[in-house]
């Protein structure tokens, strides 16, 4: 793993919508998070498999479990804050989290058939 990665914070506060006392809506944060492309690949982020969980909290918390397509991926760094910062705009969202993970890695089996279809792949 690269020492790159170790360095995205996984608990920094972003500007966020206050809470309501009810868990943030998934359908919201998950439309959120397909604005944010993979500027290499034309397909966004939860298209590609690359967003593995998504925990809502009642307190307004988003924490979410995100991979890579390789651990050398030169957006390595923009990827998760942008999903990051797309999320937290989600009205009911108090905190945005994400924590990079390697386990099971990311494989082209885990694209949506959309992406598939996309990027050619059938």
């Amino acid at each position: 793993m690269s020492e790159a990665m170790t360095d995205i914070p996984t608990t920094e506060d972003t500007a966020c919508v206050p809470t309501t006392g009810t868990a943030p809506d998934q359908d919201a944060v998950i439309a959120a998070i397909a604005t944010v492309y993979d500027p290499e690949i034309p397909v966004n982020v939860y298209e590609l498999g690359l967003i593995y969980a998504i925990d809502l909290h009642d307190d307004g918390r988003v924490h979410m479990e995100m991979t890579l397509t390789a651990p050398n991926c030169p957006s390595a760094q923009e990827l998760p804050e942008m999903v990051r910062d797309a999320v937290s705009h989600v009205p009911g969202v108090s905190q945005a989290t994400i924590e990079i993970v390697w386990d099971p890695p990311w494989d082209m089996s885990r694209m949506s058939d959309d992406a598939r279809l996309a990027l050619n792949m059938f």
